[in-house]
């Protein structure tokens, strides 16, 4: 045996067995987080296939069904107010071609009286309140309901009013920080550092990407909450690309990549709480509960809560 292979295998050996050690024990390396609430259910877009999305008629129905937290998207209206909306040009919610940042809040468009569910394709959500609402009054309504905020653009002036509304309403514990890029969660976090946040898209492939490579154990993750889509929606409810050989792909290997019971358990373990999103259909909340996931978000908020209730004992539920 040469050298090299003399020291080599016995340290690989052990770098192998410490790894897994570690893996399936990881409070003796680090000391989970506890959470100020459990998100068992997650109202998407405030619960977008029962009632008009981002409304406060869909709120309060999501709150009827005892959801645990409200998933939302925030944009900056020209007069400077936090508007609850996914989308920041109001056509497909309203039939009005213009940015949320064009129109002061008075102004906002009445959203349309139907509007299709985006991840239940042909099936439409409707409803008598067909308002936009501010952060504000969303706060000032439910001011002890979890809310994860969303921010889709490197707008400052946004983030820190978002970050003084969540100070202002002593929601810093219950409120989290959610984006899709680091550049904009970096901003996010200096805004209001108490706030926990979740995994942008890069620090979650990052993540990936450690525990494959036995690393994971030993690195510390600041993200209290790891929000993703459940690879098996891929080209069926969800459409990441516009070729269908691309979703397929995407399909197969993001489910052999993330759908494994010892990432989700090591991510719980440390306090992490994992989220599968976007779940309207029950053979998809079984799925992501049998994989040991905290959570799902759905938009169909009746339908999980009938779910959680009936087979709450499979759910893991509390």
């Amino acid at each position: 045996m040469s050298p090299v292979l003399y020291y080599a295998l016995p340290a690989l050996g052990s770098y192998v067995m410490l790894s897994v050690f570690f893996l399936r024990r990881p409070r003796l390396l680090h000391t989970p987080w506890a959470p100020a609430f459990l998100p068992r259910l997650g109202a998407h877009r405030a619960g977008s296939g029962e009632r008009l999305e981002h409304t406060m008629e869909a709120m309060e129905n999501s709150v009827a069904q005892r959801s645990d937290f409200l998933e939302l998207d925030c944009w900056l209206t020209r007069d400077g107010v936090v508007v609850v909306s996914h989308d920041e040009n109001l056509f497909r919610l309203s039939g009005v071609n213009r940015d949320v940042s064009s129109l002061d809040f008075e102004e906002l468009p009445l959203c349309k009286e139907e509007l299709e569910v985006y991840f239940s394709p042909g099936h439409f959500a409707h409803g008598t309140d067909r308002r936009m609402v501010s952060l504000e009054d969303v706060f000032r309504r439910f001011p002890r309901m979890p809310v994860s905020v969303e921010v889709k653009s490197v707008n400052e002036e946004l983030i820190n009013k978002v970050a003084g509304l969540v100070r202002h309403f002593d929601r810093n514990e219950i409120t989290i920080w959610a984006s899709e890029k680091s550049s904009i969660m970096k901003k996010c976090r200096a805004a209001n550092p108490e706030m926990p946040f979740a995994f942008t898209i890069s620090r979650g492939l990052w993540l990936v990407l450690l525990f494959y490579l036995g690393l994971l154990p030993f690195v510390h993750i600041p993200e209290r909450f790891f929000i993703c889509f459940l690879p098996t929606t891929i080209n069926r409810t969800y459409f990441p690309f516009s070729y269908s050989g691309l979703n397929k792909l995407a399909a197969v290997v993001s489910k052999w990549l993330i759908m494994r019971k010892s990432l989700i358990r090591h991510l719980e373990q440390r306090g992490v709480q994992v989220i599968f999103w976007c779940l309207n259909e029950e053979s998809d909340f079984e799925a992501a509960y049998g994989l040991g996931a905290t959570g799902v978000i759905t938009d169909y908020p009746t339908a999980l809560r009938r779910y959680l209730d009936t087979r709450g004992g499979a759910a893991q539920v509390s």
